[in-house]
């Protein structure tokens, strides 16, 4: 608890003057359930303010001389992967937000720009389709981005962004293979692969061959869209 007594006391204006609005806003939310006691911490205010500015990197960089400038990282076109990142983050802040779950609205938001970042280009229908979901937790932020990106109407006065169900079926899932019930590889095979298929795949991964050389496969159990288990001897 703070208390002047106890000279924890924390200044918000102190905060905002060294972090921002956003980043003040935006931590109060991420600190956890509103129906918990929650900790204050100085350093959860400085991840909120590297995501923040990671987010403000995806669009802008910095030259020789310190200036801001375009990236020319935001382009025009598509890109089905991040698609999909985008549009299951859609559908994570709805829910997040439908439930109270803030934090967990905006730990969706980091994870989507993680994906952006290590992208070599993003295209931007998609990016401005974030900051409608980055408005109502970073405004500043997300207005200025926008202000960058296009003319026009502020982010608070457009609609919402509207979910696209098709993305969120995955074309392809991972399936665990054990060897006699051992861990052995992790392989990707499209999502409506067959048994047979799946034993296939699993069969032919080359850590697996490395535990099955010189012996006799006697079994291959697949519970599907979960794990392959061979028993070899």
């Amino acid at each position: 608890k703070m208390s002047k007594s106890l000279g924890n006391v924390v200044n918000p204006d102190d905060v905002v003057k060294n972090y921002g609005a956003d980043s003040l806003r935006l931590y109060e939310m991420f600190m956890g359930p509103l129906d918990q006691d929650k900790p204050w911490a100085m350093k959860g205010v400085e991840g909120v303010h590297r995501f923040l500015a990671k987010v403000w990197r995806v669009v802008c960089s910095e030259d020789s001389e310190g200036k801001w400038e375009l990236s020319g990282k935001i382009v025009e076109g598509q890109n089905n992967d991040l698609s999909k990142v985008t549009h299951q983050t859609i559908k994570r802040v709805e829910e997040a937000i439908n439930s109270l779950r803030f934090n967990t609205a905006i730990s969706a938001m980091m994870e989507c720009t993680n994906a952006y970042t290590a992208a070599k280009e993003v295209p931007k229908d998609l990016f401005l389709t974030f900051l409608k979901l980055l408005s109502p937790f970073a405004p500043h932020l997300a207005e200025e981005i926008n202000s960058i990106l296009q003319e026009g109407e502020l982010l608070s006065e457009q609609r919402w962004p509207e979910l696209d169900e098709s993305l969120l079926v995955e074309s392809e899932i991972q399936l665990i293979v054990q060897v006699n019930g051992k861990l052995r590889a992790r392989i990707q095979v499209p999502a409506d692969v067959s048994k047979e298929d799946a034993e296939k795949a699993a069969l032919a991964d080359e850590n697996v061959t490395a535990h099955t050389d010189g012996k006799t496969v006697r079994k291959v159990i697949v519970v599907p869209g979960k794990l392959v288990n061979i028993v070899a001897n």
